[in-house]
């Protein structure tokens, strides 16, 4: 990895960020005070943790906290946003690492988020009787824990003292390896999206934008989803906008996206140049705003349905509103939640695109149903950040 720094600059980040993480965790962290740590691969499974971190960090209030990052990209976004809260890079699975690591740290538990198995770091903090969590944990069959090469993670799993798991799937899976220290929460994304829902502000180049216009927000889009949905746009009547955020706002993601588009298009970072009004595209080159920006939607589409994966439909659902995905949806439990129940749309090609959306546009109707199947769905599975910090107060006393 060392080698490929020279050449890349997320894995230098990578590898240079963690050069400090000792260092800094020397020098912020306040003996006098014990410590819970929470670890979350990146950004999208920080949104998950943070429901849970919120709540103890009220119920807490003498304990320092810790935040640890697999990747930049979750690190470098959070890294001065979390204070007074400490923030690092996850240490290297190694045994000299970990071991440096936890005489720092010294935590008093650990929440590990979703995904993240480390044996080495369990088999550590196992030895030194640090309660481990998984939370919002999902197991599928296909996973190595279920396979015959799957013994290192096995064991490793078998260290922790407590799931927490979204679906009873994933308990059943985890009772067939012996594992009986299970509780189906549920998702802490659907605290985290109501809360967000519940302190979104006002956006003033959005007010300007849509205007009387009907809107549509493509949320988390990749090339595939451009080239379904500019069809429709360069067709599209003078009442209607649409706004879209590429999951990537590298110069030649945007360039193409434009090239696709026929229609009087601006960008974020040229907002203050004017010609909100007179746009029809509004293509957002900048992070952080998306959440923020269905609010103004009609309609949502949420890309990575095509290629990459499915990205995030509860932000988009707890506003009440229809939204449209690509095929590639299996595995997603809310989608595949909200597909069953009529919430979400699946359209597989330009010509379904276009003809389920104007559908939509023209039946407020229509919308109605499908968002209230959507937001009904969030509120009915609200509650697992409270069932986790239970846990964690339990075992904390």
């Amino acid at each position: 990895m060392k080698l490929v720094a020279l050449f890349n600059p997320g894995i230098r980040k990578f590898v240079n960020g963690r050069k400090n993480t000792l260092p800094y965790l020397k020098r912020m962290r306040d003996t006098e005070k014990p410590l819970i740590w929470l670890h979350t691969a990146s950004l999208g499974e920080f949104e998950q943790g943070s429901p849970v971190l919120d709540k103890l960090s009220e119920a807490y209030p003498n304990y320092q906290f810790l935040i640890t990052f697999f990747s930049p990209s979750g690190y470098e976004v959070k890294k001065d946003a979390l204070a007074p809260h400490l923030v690092a890079y996850l240490p290297m699975d190694s045994s000299w690492n970990t071991a440096a690591f936890l005489s720092v740290v010294r935590p008093e538990i650990a929440i590990f988020v979703k995904y993240e198995v480390w044996p080495g770091i369990y088999r550590q903090m196992a030895r030194q009787k640090i309660p481990i969590l998984l939370i919002s944990a999902i197991f599928r069959k296909r996973q190595a824990y279920f396979k015959w090469y799957g013994g290192l993670l096995r064991t490793a799993l078998r260290r922790v003292s407590h799931f927490y798991v979204q679906d009873s799937r994933s308990e059943k899976r985890l009772r067939s390896l012996g594992i009986k220290q299970v509780t189906v929460s549920g998702d802490t994304r659907f605290d985290r999206v109501l809360e967000i829902s519940k302190t979104a502000t006002p956006l003033s180049f959005m007010d300007a934008f849509k205007g009387p216009r009907d809107c549509f927000v493509a949320g988390s889009s990749w090339p595939a989803d451009h080239r379904l949905i500019a069809p429709y746009i360069n067709q599209a009547g003078e009442g209607q906008c649409f706004v879209l955020a590429p999951h990537k706002i590298d110069p030649k993601t945007i360039e193409e996206l434009e090239e696709l588009l026929e229609k009087k298009t601006i960008r974020y970072s040229n907002r203050n140049a004017g010609g909100l009004e007179e746009a029809s595209v509004l293509i957002l080159d900048t992070i952080g705003l998306l959440s923020q920006t269905y609010p103004y939607a009609e309609i949502a589409y949420v890309g990575g349905g095509f290629a990459t994966g499915l990205h995030n439909t509860l932000e988009p659902a707890v506003y009440g509103m229809p939204i449209l995905i690509g095929p590639g949806f299996h595995g997603f439990l809310e989608a595949e939640a909200l597909v069953r129940a009529g919430g979400i749309q699946v359209v597989r090609n330009s010509t379904e695109f276009s003809t389920t959306l104007q559908g939509l546009f023209e039946s407020p109707e229509l919308r109605s149903e499908m968002g209230g199947i959507n937001s009904a769905y969030i509120l009915e599975q609200q509650g697992a950040s409270d069932t986790i910090v239970d846990g964690v107060r339990s075992l904390l006393g």
